[in-house]
């Protein structure tokens, strides 16, 4: 049997368990760091695109 796409393949190996756990940690980590990249970034940076939708520059 060809499989037909990437579930077909995952879900017949004896791991696939497996690469649900490891893909769902590599999916939480990687959130994470962005929520923890964005929050780190001081008010001033934001300023400009704060405002923006308020400014009558076209």
């Amino acid at each position: 049997m060809i499989p037909q796409n990437f579930k077909d393949i995952i879900s017949n190996t004896e791991n696939a368990n497996l690469f649900q756990i490891i893909a769902m940690i590599i999916f939480i980590i990687l959130f994470l760091g962005l929520v923890v990249y964005v929050m780190n970034k001081p008010k001033k940076y934001y300023e400009k695109e704060e405002n923006t939708p308020l400014s009558e520059d076209n």
